[in-house]
């Protein structure tokens, strides 16, 4: 009886042990929205580009100081200021085990730059050289100072060309195959993406053997399932429930300065926000400080540039706007609205963008401006934004490459309208002469005396409601190990682990 028992004993303490273990080696990621593709190539959102990092590699990336180091590529020389040869690792192999060659290399760089979403990346490319087997040339069109920051922006990733072929459309929604340190297994809309470790990564295998990354965009809801133990870690914590979180047993809050901006977007071609007045009225009614006091509570800073403190060519002398309703007013006067008008603002379903819309519908209500807020699904809300269907929208940029050329190329040239990031569909000649002179410029005190220049332009012809750069907070079971915040927020998680 008592050697059966201990048996029974036995038996249940290796299965314990074995489905800890089992538990131990999954890694549960939260997000505040679903993917909208696992093309890196196919659009440039947050969301995908969280999940895509883990499936795909670039040439080059950034490493935790935002400095370049090698990825796919070992090495790399400017030939002449126009020419930049890459030596590539050799013996990497994609997920479907196809050989890394420079012919995919090629094949990525051209697909990139004929993808309307993200061909703004490598406008600066003429054409892509296959030198040999693992040698690749660019050849600029120009010499371009950001060419090496752009080539570590995820949709510059490299693609397998056979498996992109074969897909055709269902590229990036049934199949994605990169070089990662993890492989695509199954993609659930609305619910979560699942991908297992590459066993055959050619850097350091990641720490977990399973990647769930899972779309909850509820931020309380995103909360509540780190402090149960549902997840492990959860991105992008309400200032609320950082707050309420802030000293739990069992739980980490890791908070980072983002290279975002969020701002109020106008379709600059629609009246009444074809007259720069009303769109000055607009910045000068927003209570933007209420809204880092109160629905921040104080995790961002107001901004007077389209570009955060942390990116390169800000400009630190701008006034910017202020809170002065009478000046708002005062300004719809001018422009012939006294009496006032009507407008929608669009929002997605983020919880915060959304408080921001009540928020700004009552200070709008007080100079005159009745406001229809609409809360649009995300997919839908990219769309119809890209299709100039808008008045007013909310969104955020991240300046992904930490250089003012991206911060403002894609938001602001006239060539860029719609899908690549132009929502508000803006034209300045002398704004799009300096943002091609920005990329063209290689003396870097003469490039940020442009920037600084495009900047005070672009205020004063206000195309956005100026808002804010934030302070993400990220939080994380105290068992997990290995994680460092990616200021753009594409967090590579290749090194984490979990040690329960």
């Amino acid at each position: 009886m008592r050697k059966s028992l201990l048996l029974v004993v036995a038996v249940f303490a290796l299965v314990f042990s074995m489905v800890s273990l089992a538990a131990a080696q999954t890694l549960i990621v939260a997000q505040g929205a679903d993917p909208v593709t696992l093309d890196p190539q196919g659009q440039n959102d947050q969301p995908s580009a969280r999940v895509r990092v883990q499936i795909y590699d670039t040439l080059v990336a950034f490493d935790k100081d935002l400095n370049i180091v090698p990825s796919l590529a070992e090495s790399w020389e400017f030939i002449s200021p126009s020419v930049l040869e890459f030596k590539l690792r050799q013996g990497v192999k994609f997920h479907n085990g196809d050989d890394f060659t420079a012919e995919d290399v090629k094949y990525s760089i051209e697909r990139t730059m004929n993808a309307a979403t993200v061909g703004f990346l490598l406008a600066s490319v003429d054409s892509a050289e296959v030198v040999d087997d693992y040698t690749v040339r660019i050849n600029l069109a120009y010499p371009y100072a950001a060419i090496l920051n752009h080539l570590a922006h995820p949709s510059t990733a490299i693609v397998n060309r056979r498996s992109v072929e074969e897909a055709g459309d269902n590229y990036g929604a049934t199949v994605a195959i990169g070089t990662g340190p993890f492989v695509f297994q199954e993609w659930v809309s609305g619910s979560h993406v699942r991908l297992v470790r590459n066993e055959n990564y050619w850097g350091e295998p990641a720490k977990v053997e399973e990647l769930i990354i899972r779309s909850i965009p509820e931020n309380t809801v995103r909360a509540i399932e780190l402090e149960t133990g549902g997840v492990d870690i959860a991105y992008n914590l309400d200032p609320m429930d950082e707050l309420r979180l802030s000293g739990t047993p069992g739980i980490v809050l890791d908070k980072y300065q983002e290279l975002s901006t969020t701002y109020v977007g106008f379709n600059v071609q629609k009246a009444p926000l074809d007259n720069k007045l009303v769109r000055q009225a607009i910045n000068y009614a927003l209570d933007v400080d209420a809204v880092v006091d109160y629905i921040y509570t104080g995790l961002a800073n107001k901004l007077n540039s389209p570009i955060p403190p942390n990116v390169w060519g800000f400009n630190p002398n701008i006034e910017g706007y202020y809170y002065d309703p009478d000046k708002a007013r005062e300004l719809l006067a001018e422009a012939g609205y006294a009496d006032g008008l009507k407008l929608s603002l669009w929002t997605n379903d983020n919880p915060l963008r959304m408080q921001i819309a009540e928020m700004f519908q009552a200070n709008l209500a007080d100079v005159g401006i009745e406001v229809d807020v609409q809360i649009l699904p995300w997919a839908t809300y990219l769309e119809d934004t890209a299709l100039g269907k808008h008045d007013m929208f909310i969104l955020g940029w991240g300046t992904v490459t930490a250089d003012a050329d991206y911060g403002m190329y894609a938001l602001f040239h006239s060539s860029q309208h719609g899908d690549p990031g132009n929502r508000t569909f803006y034209s300045n000649p002398r704004v799009d002469e300096l943002l091609d002179a920005g990329r063209r410029e290689t003396d870097p005190e003469k490039r940020m005396a442009i920037y600084h220049e495009v900047q005070e332009v672009i205020v004063e012809d206000a195309p956005w409601a100026f808002l804010i750069n934030t302070s993400a907070v990220n939080g994380l079971r105290d068992y997990v190990e290995g994680f460092w915040p990616h200021p753009a927020g594409h967090h590579w998680l290749g090194g984490v682990s979990v040690n329960k």
